[in-house]
């Protein structure tokens, strides 16, 4: 149960933060933060260090400072067993373009598109301005590479509406 102090009520964060971005193949959220220790290990296994010690000491995703590389490291390394098999996909996360854009700005810059390794983020020419940004969600994995690169912090990751799982 969670702690429920004066400050926490008044801050606002006695809520449960939907924004938050569990590991890959992580188990459903309410199960996830109930069984997890947090030990750290899965945080420690981490390759690239997108996975961080978040509020409460349960671990999530910060696409701020890296990408996620699906290599499954963070849940071979958990002892409680908190994420699906390797058969399931990792997430239903894809990329969302906020109005922070510099593209959607009038400002030329394909950063984003050029650290998109599987291409799922494209620029549709605008006949007398700047290309714009599209994405084909179903290429788009999630991985959170074209957050670290865009200079405005204008891409979120976002839970599909699509895919739920």
């Amino acid at each position: 149960m969670a702690e429920l102090s004066r400050r926490r009520l008044l801050s606002g964060q006695w809520r449960h933060r939907s924004d938050v971005i569990r590991p890959p193949w992580s188990c459903e959220p309410s199960l996830f933060t109930a069984g997890c220790t947090r030990c750290q290990d899965c945080i420690n296994a981490c390759e690239t260090g997108v996975l961080i010690a978040g509020s409460g000491g349960f671990p999530e995703i910060n696409f701020q400072l890296a990408e996620c590389t699906f290599c499954r490291k963070c849940a071979d390394a958990c002892e409680v067993q908190l994420f699906y098999p390797p058969q399931y996909q990792p997430w239903q996360h894809v990329v969302t373009f906020t109005a922070l854009c510099l593209a959607l700005q009038g400002v030329e810059c394909r950063s984003c598109q050029d650290s998109c390794e599987t291409q799922a983020i494209r620029f549709r020419p605008r006949l007398g301005g700047i290309a714009q940004p599209t994405l084909d969600t179903a290429a788009c994995n999630g991985c959170g590479a074209c957050v670290v690169g865009c200079p405005t912090m204008a891409i979120v990751i976002t839970r599909s509406e699509n895919n739920e799982q």
